[in-house]
């Protein structure tokens, strides 16, 4: 309730409680304790906390700073902002408190990161907002006009729940003819007034008295209290009851049943009769213990009316009163003491508690910080807690009924990820009683596990040809960690493959580990291909391990065969020479061909198309010689053209075709008188004298230029060489390009001029090619059917020389 401001000396001790707000007390242990009145409004300060323990507001703010008290209600904030305590909601010290005194709050200040406990004491001063009351509005006696003065009639106390100077100090009764007040003090300190008779009391002349009894405390302004007391005057009950004993004692276990009796008081009356009956009841003053116990008014049994509880009253007192049917009483107090058993179970409390911590902690982090209470007291209120045995964890006491619970080994997450740690308070009680509290502990990863691949090495595979960004492999790496540390990223390695990076030909997508092709693969440029895949986690620092993979590149059947010989020119026309007389199976030509494929993609098969007379050759179909099936007769013509195409096996086939121009002649002067029917075909000119001539000419222009050119050369290499030595090297650079290399341009498959030298025997398994310089026998005829032989030469080997026939090759220029 809030504070009724009277009077200027009010505010004078308004001002002053004002004043002890600000009061602090630092004891040596941490400890703070402060003093505020009760009934402070909502909002008003208590005392710089973070001063008083000389804390920083960031630390205040960094260590989330909090309250934690032992009971549910809080009356006390703390503005972390500011460093203060404030009040939270009212407190009024008489419901806090009641008779007792000093009143002070209990709470601690906790902080996180590291964990700090400060112990707060905040004392509740009283301040007048209670008048002395009391439990009736009226109190009647009965009186026997022979009553002598001196007789005592106890009184209703008042009751006034402030304490110190502003609690009940004094009664006053008005008017006081025939009646005084007088306070008496009972051995347990405790006071109540008796009206006490001064003047016998005269029926006759007056029945009934009507007093006043006011109570007054000692507040300032000063309260008051006031009861009306009616006095009936009887006739003569000389004697009152009197009790045994002025203070009756017992003592009961909390745990005793409903009905069971406490105790037996007694009174005795001197008088007789009706004047001797004596009813007992309690006095209204006992309060609370009314409704716990009650007294049978004719035996005067006290017996037990609702359960005992040790934590919640600890005494009661009991004011009995003996009244006998003239009106006369007396009274006695009966003190009722309660012992504690063992009934309640220890409370865990935890203040703090790390739900997870890294697994590379240390030994001796704390995880959490508990409160243990057991409301029992002596040894029924004695706890200990334990955990089990197998756990990394132990439990340390701070302080009073404070706990922490710390780690007491290292941890491995991929070992054991998570604990239930289950606390046991168990009391000192018997039988004992214990409760759990169980709490789940993660742990959380750290970057200690690199990626790993499933097998050192992986092999993929991929047909030549393909398409752009097709995808040959998935490559996986597992991480034993979590979260980003277990993310695993891939990566390809800059080593360089046949002079060019990686990623020239592949390229990772870098979460999936898939493997995808940035360009067409040529079996017959590359045919495997080796790339180091690296795997890095997300952690920080990151881990990574490497793995290779091999790419397999598969052939395709992507190249037709390619005719190495005969070669065909776009300038002349190549003409085999048979002798007439040649046996069958004379062997008249090879057709040499070859294919860049490989396995059956390269498999040769050799047929022969077309020809001028099918029944005189036939063509190998597998080694391409062409030999004749019958023997030559004069009927056939000189002129024979074949046409040999050549296949290889794979699916689908390519193939390629050659002509090959057949003489059958005994000499070169017989060949040449059929010749002309070649050249008629293609309609050459007959003047074929003319351009011999003519070709001989630019020939030897050609030639001449050549060598004047091979000169100037070498001439101008020399001096760039002096000048170079001369200059230490400071000349630009010429570049240079490698000789003999040349286009033929009939085919247009090779880069190189290949010169072939044909050797066979007669028998055709023996036959064999050689490579060897132009020198061959060969004739050339220009198109005026003019023979030139430039040279011819025999390549002689170490076999016989009459064991083989060499093969005469004629060139017709176009």
């Amino acid at each position: 309730m809030g504070i009724l401001c009277c009077g200027d000396a009010f505010r004078e001790i308004w001002r002053w409680l004002l004043v002890l707000i600000v009061c602090t007390e630092i004891s040596v242990h941490g400890q703070v304790r402060y003093s505020v009145p009760e009934e402070m409004v909502k909002g008003s300060p208590v005392g710089n906390i973070a001063q008083d323990l000389g804390l920083d507001i960031k630390r205040l703010k960094s260590g989330r700073a909090r309250i934690f008290t032992e009971d549910s209600r809080e009356y006390i904030a703390l503005n972390a902002d500011k460093g203060t305590l404030v009040v939270k909601e009212r407190i009024d010290r008489e419901e806090l408190c009641a008779q007792v005194t000093p009143c002070s709050l209990h709470f601690q200040v906790i902080l996180d990161n590291p964990m700090e406990l400060h112990r707060v004491d905040v004392e509740i001063l009283d301040i007048n907002d209670n008048a002395p009351s009391f439990s009736r509005k009226e109190m009647q006696f009965q009186m026997s006009e022979s009553a002598i003065p001196g007789a005592r009639y106890s009184l209703d106390s008042a009751h006034d729940p402030d304490v110190g100077v502003n609690t009940l100090q004094t009664y006053t009764l008005h008017p006081s003819d025939h009646f005084t007040l007088k306070t008496v003090s009972r051995q347990d300190g405790s006071k109540y007034v008796e009206m006490v008779l001064q003047t016998p009391l005269d029926r006759e002349k007056q029945e009934q008295h009507n007093l006043i009894l006011t109570a007054l405390d000692g507040g300032s302004p000063q309260k008051s209290g006031t009861v009306k007391i009616t006095v009936m005057v009887l006739d003569a009950n000389d004697n009152a009851p009197v009790f045994s004993e002025a203070v009756y004692r017992v003592s009961l276990a909390e745990n005793v049943t409903k009905g069971t009796t406490v105790l037996k008081v007694s009174a005795s009356d001197k008088d007789q009769g009706t004047n001797s009956d004596i009813t007992y009841t309690f006095a209204q003053s006992s309060g609370k213990a009314l409704d716990v116990f009650s007294i049978d008014s004719n035996t005067g049994d006290i017996v037990v009316n609702a359960p005992l509880d040790f934590e919640k009253t600890k005494q009661y007192e009991l004011n009995v009163e003996a009244v006998d049917s003239g009106g006369l009483a007396d009274t006695s107090k009966v003190s009722v003491e309660v012992l504690d058993v063992n009934d309640n179970a220890p409370v865990i409390n935890v203040i703090s508690f790390s739900s997870s911590i890294p697994e590379d902690s240390t030994p001796e982090t704390v995880i959490a910080m508990f409160n243990v209470k057991d409301v029992d007291s002596g040894k029924n209120g004695e706890v200990k807690c334990s955990i089990h045995r197998d756990l990394p964890f132990r439990v340390k006491s701070t302080s009073n009924n404070f706990y922490s619970l710390v780690t007491d080994q290292m941890f491995n997450r991929e070992m054991m990820a998570e604990y239930n740690i289950t606390i046991t308070a168990t009391d000192g009680g018997f039988p004992s009683f214990s409760t759990n509290k169980t709490m789940t502990l993660k742990i959380s990863d750290v970057n200690d596990n690199a990626p790993v691949f499933q097998q050192p090495l992986y092999t993929a595979y991929i047909i030549e040809n393909n398409s752009p960004g097709v995808s040959i492999f998935t490559v996986t790496a597992s991480d034993k960690d979590t979260g980003n540390n277990a993310r695993v990223s891939y990566f390809l390695e800059d080593l360089s493959v046949t002079g060019m990076s990686p990623a020239d030909y592949v390229t990772i997508h870098a979460e999936s580990g898939q493997i995808t092709a940035v360009r067409s693969f040529d079996y017959e440029q590359i045919k495997e291909l080796r790339v180091c895949v690296k795997a890095q986690d997300g952690g920080s620092p990151p881990l990574s391990s490497n793995v290779t993979l091999k790419i397999v590149i598969q052939d395709q059947n992507d190249n037709a065969p390619q005719i190495l010989y005969p070669v065909q020119t776009s300038g002349s026309l190549v003409a085999e020479m048979v002798p007439r007389s040649a046996d069958i199976g004379y062997l008249v030509s090879k057709v040499v061909a070859v294919d860049v494929d490989s396995g059956q993609n390269a498999w040769l098969s050799y047929k022969l198309q077309k020809a001028t007379d099918r029944a005189l050759f036939e063509v190998g179909a597998q080694n391409g010689e062409i030999r004749t099936i019958r023997q030559v007769t004069d009927k056939d013509t000189v002129k024979q053209k074949l046409t040999v195409i050549v296949e290889d096996n794979g699916q689908p086939s390519r193939s390629a075709t050659v002509n090959v121009n057949v003489a059958l002649a005994d000499s070169f002067p017989d060949a040449l008188s059929e010749f002309g029917d070649f050249t008629h075909d293609k309609e050459y000119n007959d003047n074929l004298t003319f351009y011999l001539v003519l070709a001989l000419a630019v020939v030897s222009f050609l030639f001449i230029v050549s060598i004047i050119a091979i000169l100037s050369v070498k001439c101008y290499r020399w001096r760039r060489e002096r000048m170079f030595y001369k200059s230490n090297g400071n000349l630009p650079i010429i570049p240079y390009y490698p000789p003999l290399y040349a286009d033929v341009g009939g085919t247009g498959t090779l880069q190189h001029v290949y010169n072939y030298e044909v050797c066979r025997t007669t028998d055709s398994r023996k036959s064999d090619l050689k490579y060897s310089r132009p020198s061959q026998s060969m004739m050339s005829l220009d198109s005026t059917g003019t023979l030139t032989l430039p040279h011819l030469q025999k390549n002689v080997t170490n076999t016989d020389a009459t064991d083989h026939q060499v093969s005469s090759v004629v060139y017709y220029h176009t």
